[in-house]
């Protein structure tokens, strides 16, 4: 195989098949070889032929485009993989993009809301008349209580909640299942829901699966639609819509759980992260937040 467009196909089939990713993660995959590709062809190259001097130099456009730290590491690493697979694959005997440092890049720490901040977006959420409140107000208890992804929350079926469980099987990236627990507020914001829940199933589709129905073609509420019904709540809350977003409250979760003194390799479980590096960053959080304690509560932190 010799075709740089082919090796690119195999390439994404093996993650799809061998390594199991998401789509989202495929979609970026895709989206990174394509770019190296469009500048390789530009110089009469593909990434079948590439050498590492045009590697670098793909690397060296990216960086006199502006291009954030964190998208170019990405880039990186996706071609690293494709150059690694292309390797172990017998296709080349030298792996181009070995020579290419990492930039340097700081890990930005996750945003995150304090307790009252939750309070008040649950409780403006739960405030909006009828049916609307009581959905939006059950996502959020859900999210908050359990540390759930978007599209974790979006995916729930109504057969994993009908019989009042205290803990939920969700099912991660890369098809990874994982427990969620529920507390006794999540579930009563559950049952409270699951009462007006026909009022949002669309006409003649009586049997929907999915814990939150829509009446557009996915037939569930997407991610989209729910952020922008946060955003509503958060304004409702006093909050910044800004600081506010369905991940953000995955980020007040883990934080929140680490302040109360919560074991790192739980949170890591809790959170469904394959590596307790990427759980370890709220312990930055969570540092910064007691620091600024200190700072503004101890008699000695205060100015005179």
């Amino acid at each position: 195989m010799s075709d740089g467009s082919g090796w690119t196909e195999a390439f994404l089939e093996m993650m799809a098949v061998e390594r199991a990713a998401a789509r989202n993660t495929l979609t970026a995959y895709a989206k990174d070889l394509a770019d190296a590709q469009g500048f390789l062809h530009a110089r009469g190259l593909d990434l079948a032929s590439a050498q590492a001097a045009d590697i670098e130099a793909y690397f060296s456009f990216l960086g006199a485009r502006g291009l954030a730290a964190s998208t170019a590491a990405r880039r990186r690493a996706s071609l690293r993989q494709f150059y690694r697979f292309a390797l172990g694959e017998g296709w080349r005997t030298d792996d181009p993009s070995r020579r290419v440092d990492a930039p340097k890049q700081g890990r930005p720490l996750p945003k995150t809301l304090s307790r009252a901040e939750v309070d008040a977006l649950i409780a403006a959420a739960a405030s909006i008349d009828g049916a609307q409140g009581l959905r939006l107000g059950c996502m959020v208890e859900l999210l908050y209580a359990s540390g759930l992804r978007v599209s974790e929350l979006t995916a729930l079926t109504l057969a994993a909640l009908a019989r009042d469980p205290a803990y939920l099987m969700v099912v991660g990236k890369g098809g990874k299942e994982r427990l969620a627990p529920l507390n006794a507020t999540a579930r009563t914001a559950i049952k409270a829901y699951l009462a007006v829940r026909p009022q949002f199933l669309p006409k003649g589709d009586a049997a929907n699966p999915w814990l939150f129905p829509s009446r557009g073609k996915a037939r569930r509420l997407t991610p989209r639609r729910f952020a922008q019904l946060l955003d509503e709540a958060a304004r409702t809350a006093g909050v910044d819509p800004a600081r506010v977003s369905p991940h953000v409250l995955r980020h007040a979760f883990a934080t929140h759980l680490l302040e109360g003194g919560a074991d790192l390799r739980v949170l890591q479980t809790l959170l469904g992260h394959a590596d307790i590096a990427t759980t370890q960053i709220y312990t930055h959080v969570a540092g910064e937040r007691l620091a600024e304690v200190v700072r503004t509560k101890h008699p000695l932190g205060k100015k005179p």
